[in-house]
Parts: C-alpha cells; sequence; structure tokens
C-alpha cells in the first residue's frame, strides 16, 4: 500500500485501516468469548499442518485449507472493486475483514461445525483455534493485497491453481467445501472419504 493510499489529502484511509484492525480484534475477542482454544490443545504452535484429518487440522497458523482462505481475498477484492469501485483500497479492505470475520465466527459456532460433521468429510472438526482463525483472516488480506497487485488473470490462474492442488492432495478445497455445507452430495463424500 502506497503513502498516497493511505494519507491521501482528505483521504480517510487511514480511518478504514484502523477499522480493518479494529475487526480483526474484535474477531479474535468474540471468538475467545465463544470459548475456542487461543492455540492447538496440543500445546504448540506449528507454521505449518499437513495432516487434514488430525487433531492438528485448523489449530496451527497454516494448513491446506490456507489456499481456501488466500481465494477469499481474491474474492472479497473483487466484490469490492465492484459494489466500491471508487471508495479507496483501505475501504474495500475493511469490507473484505467485516466478511471474513464474520465467516470465522459463523465456522466456529455449534451450527456450522455440526454441519462440518454431519455433511462433509470433517467428521472430527471441532472448530479452530483462535490462532488459526485468525491467521486464515490475515492470509485472505494477503490475498487481498496480491489480488490488488496482480493481473486478473494471475489471480484467477493462481486461484485455479490452488483449487486443483488442494482437490488432487487432499480431496477438498474451497469450491468443495461450499457444496458440501450447502447441498451435500453422496458421491462427492464418498469420493472424499478415500483420502
Amino acid at each position: 500500500m502506497s503513502a498516497t493510499e493511505l494519507s491521501g489529502p482528505g483521504s480517510s484511509s487511514r480511518r478504514w485501516l484502523i477499522g480493518a484492525i479494529v475487526l480483526f480484534l474484535l474477531q479474535i475477542a468474540i471468538l475467545y468469548l465463544m470459548g475456542r482454544i487461543p492455540i492447538c490443545e496440543c500445546g504448540y504452535v506449528k507454521l505449518w499442518e499437513g495432516g487434514v484429518n488430525t487433531s492438528g487440522n485448523s489449530q496451527h497458523l497454516s494448513d491446506w485449507y490456507t489456499p481456501s482462505h488466500i481465494i477469499h481475498g481474491f474474492l472479497f477484492y473483487g466484490l469490492g472493486w465492484l459494489v466500491m469501485r471508487r471508495a479507496p483500497l483501505t475501504a474495500r479492505l475493511s469490507l473484505a475483514v467485516l466478511i471474513e470475520a464474520a465467516w470465522e465466527l459463523l465456522e466456529n459456532s455449534p451450527l456450522i461445525i455440526d454441519r462440518y460433521r454431519t455433511a462433509t468429510m470433517a467428521l472430527g472438526y471441532s472448530g479452530d483455534s483462535i490462532l488459526n482463525s485468525a491467521m486464515d483472516t490475515v492470509f485472505m488480506a494477503l490475498g487481498f493485497f496480491a489480488a490488488s497487485r496482480l493481473p486478473a488473470w494471475v489471480t484467477v490462474a493462481i486461484a485455479i491453481f490452488f483449487e486443483l492442488l488442494t482437490g488432487y492432495i487432499i480431496r477438498d478445497n474451497l469450491t468443495l467445501n461450499v457444496l458440501m455445507l450447502i447441498w451435500p452430495v453422496d458421491a462427492v463424500r464418498v469420493w472424499q472419504g478415500g483420502i
């Protein structure tokens, strides 16, 4: 982000950036009040958790679902460009953080945790640690900023690559995750269970 984007004459960019940070901190505080654990119950923090159906998944800094959150950033950048084209980049970032934080809170509610357990391949899913949820939002923001700088075709190519890679390696990705959460398909569930 350039200095002009943060502090142009009459610009509210700095306030929007502060707003995005406040939303992020609210996400963390609300997760804490919801009773989410700060870090993995294992007692340590890993940079990467490679197991999908393990107790460490969704507990550490990054995992196989991190590419999905980067894609969220791509999508939210596109949404902000469509509905807030004239607004500062930081205003669009605030919208993206609001949507991601709202999803993270919903995703860690009993309603969605139970839905994941019954309708998707995440049979043992018990929700994210606060650290993992916060990092999901950070990775979304990284995707958002990448999309703001990269040509659209490169952003789309990266998203397709991430979807194909995670689909191939773990039999899950953002597309399948949304499909199975909204409209579970038995054939997909059987295929995903073949890990």
